[in-house]
């Protein structure tokens, strides 16, 4: 299976801005949901640009083992990110994909 659709979203996300495992697996629609998510970042390749530090846990928590979760933590505070006790205030920082080519619905 490739992992580009993961990839490719996972670029989209702003700086300063989070997705969760399970919300990036229900936009691709990936089978497996949130550990398919997380398995496809345990593989992100090097050099390519790819922010994965901005996939957390559910509700914004930081999930990745050391020395990874360091790492991650700084790349997030460089970016704005406030995080407290290994988790991210995701209602600040949350992040949510739009559907292309279907128009938002807005509550009248």
């Amino acid at each position: 299976m490739s992992w580009d659709p993961v990839y490719k979203l996972v670029k989209q996300i702003p700086r300063g801005r989070v997705i969760t495992y399970g919300a990036l697996a229900k936009a691709l629609q990936l089978r497996g949901g949130a550990r398919t998510a997380g398995r496809a970042l345990a593989a992100t390749p090097s050099g390519r640009g790819i922010p994965w530090h901005r996939v957390v846990g559910e509700r914004g928590k930081l999930l990745i083992p050391e020395p990874y979760a360091s790492l991650q933590r700084k790349l997030l505070e460089s970016e704005g990110v406030k995080i407290v006790e290994f988790r991210v205030d995701f209602a600040k920082h949350g992040w949510v994909p739009t559907r292309r080519g279907k128009p938002k619905h807005r509550k009248k």
